[in-house]
């Protein structure tokens, strides 16, 4: 069942669900919390924010002690790129942003057995962060291989939306990136579709891909190669993206990797 804890109605791009902790994680969360989650939620167990918060410069020196570009990865799974990220690039800031519960653990302990000091987790729904987000704080957005939300009836769900990209852009330097990744055709042109057209984005992509003109969904993926195909602009791998265990099972099965970067008017 979907919930929703902020007091402004926001779809979710994810179903509310308490994962599971082995005794390994549970360790780990009672370890690493006090130094890597940020307490900004409304209450315990929500993930709207805390009334009045804002994500800006005073708040990123306070928690971070510095003033150096912060990068933001929404959706960061088992934490695998943005810990190694962090790690490769103690020069800059880092924040990830996940909901569920066993990802969340799962960073903190990559992240404190490294003894990271540039890392910091928000359990929130991100849009409502990225809502809260001063003018022009962060050099780059990541949103690596979202939920897809297969079914038709669900692709308002999906995390790439219009209000989203607006706030994504608000947020970033001038000439900021928003670096996505998917390995479902169907996502690859939804975000085509959201971003494309924008005028306060440039795709900056260079590879030239083509992909089909309608949307399928759960069930009807089948029909693709028979639809009208179109050519759209996407970009190379990004390098600073870790080959995670997720990527490589959706090699394995055979799906096409879409990148893009977005970049900043």
């Amino acid at each position: 069942m979907l919930e929703n804890d902020s007091k402004k109605h926001h779809v979710l791009s994810f179903v509310r669900r308490k994962g599971r902790l082995d005794d390994r994680l549970q360790r780990a969360w009672q370890r690493y919390a006090p130094d890597y989650l940020l307490g900004i939620n409304e209450g315990n167990g929500s993930l709207a924010l805390k009334p009045g918060f804002v994500l800006d410069r005073g708040f990123v020196n306070s928690v971070w002690g510095n003033d150096r570009p912060l990068i933001i990865e929404i959706g960061t799974g088992q934490g695998e790129n943005i810990v190694a990220a962090a790690q490769n690039h103690p020069e800059k800031n880092f924040l990830a942003v996940e909901v569920y519960d066993p990802g969340v653990a799962h960073t903190m302990l990559l992240a404190g057995k490294l003894r990271l000091s540039n890392l910091r987790i928000a359990q929130i729904n991100a849009p409502e962060l990225f809502e809260s987000g001063e003018d022009d704080l962060v050099e780059e957005v990541w949103t690596f291989f979202p939920d897809p939300w297969p079914k038709m009836r669900h692709h308002k769900r999906r995390i790439v939306q219009p209000d989203l990209a607006s706030n994504v852009h608000r947020v970033l330097r001038e000439g900021g990136v928003w670096r996505l990744a998917t390995d479902i055709e169907d996502y690859a042109l939804h975000v085509h579709e959201i971003m494309d057209g924008r005028e306060d984005f440039i795709n900056d992509g260079s590879l030239t891909v083509s992909l089909p003109t309608e949307h399928v969904g759960k069930g009807t993926a089948d029909r693709a190669a028979l639809l009208p195909h179109d050519d759209f602009t996407e970009a190379t791998r990004y390098e600073g993206r870790v080959l995670t265990n997720f990527e490589k099972k959706g090699q394995a099965a055979g799906r096409v990797i879409h990148d893009f970067t977005y970049r900043t008017r």
